[in-house]
């Protein structure tokens, strides 16, 4: 996660990119480095009203220099986070963030520019897309494939033998009964349950699950 010669630049510093700079401020507890000299944030620069956030230092994109930073996109709508990557100039290069008491087997798969943050469980021939984002104490079973850009809001439970599609949510406390599978582009509103396979883009939420058709 630490590169020495590269600063971490955390895309965003709304509440989701504060909380990653956590992650890595209890990654560096037990060494000798300071914050401020292993990561950044960026913003927009229509949006940069601060020069520093809980420390380190806040950059304009304007000012952003692929070969000095390793980048994560620490911003929570998979879609919006999709369109900021792909935005970003050729050479960028991305990091994984991976807080210290997240519990991961060595036989799990971690694409980059992923957030894995406290309290995460994941056991054993498991596959995380790139660009994803595991919040807190996110369970996932063995034998699960998650496309990229999979998110979970707090509280998830992934049950093993899922296979889900890029751009997937699962809302805070949502749950899943294993060997299920999820196409593109599907959110779970917070609490959903699901417990049949999901072929059709769109936003589900209750118990029993529903489809949020549109007004």
């Amino acid at each position: 996660m630490i590169n020495n010669e590269k600063k971490i630049c955390v895309i965003g510093a709304g509440g989701f990119g504060r909380e990653t700079l956590l992650c890595v401020i209890d990654g560096i507890a037990t060494t000798n480095l300071k914050i401020e000299e292993v990561a950044c944030f960026m913003v927009e620069d229509k949006y940069l009203t601060e020069t520093k956030i809980m420390g380190v230092d806040v950059i304009p994109q304007s000012k952003f220099n692929p070969n000095i930073y390793n980048v994560v996109v620490a911003i929570g709508d998979p879609a919006t986070r999709k369109k900021v990557v792909e935005s970003l100039p050729q050479g960028t290069t991305f990091t994984k963030i991976i807080h210290p008491n997240a519990i991961i087997s060595d036989w799990v798969q971690i694409g980059e520019g992923s957030i894995i943050t406290a309290g995460v469980i994941m056991t054993c021939n498991i596959k995380i897309g790139k660009h994803s984002q595991l919040n807190l104490h996110t369970t996932i079973g063995h034998d699960c494939k998650m496309g990229d850009y999979f998110t979970t809001a707090p509280g998830a439970n992934i049950s093993g033998n899922c296979k889900f599609g890029e751009k997937v949510y699962f809302g805070t406390n949502s749950s899943v009964r294993q060997g299920i599978s999820i196409c593109n582009n599907v959110t779970i509103g917070m609490g959903g349950v699901v417990v049949k396979n999901i072929s059709e883009s769109g936003i589900y939420i209750g118990n029993p699950l529903k489809k949020l058709e549109k007004k």
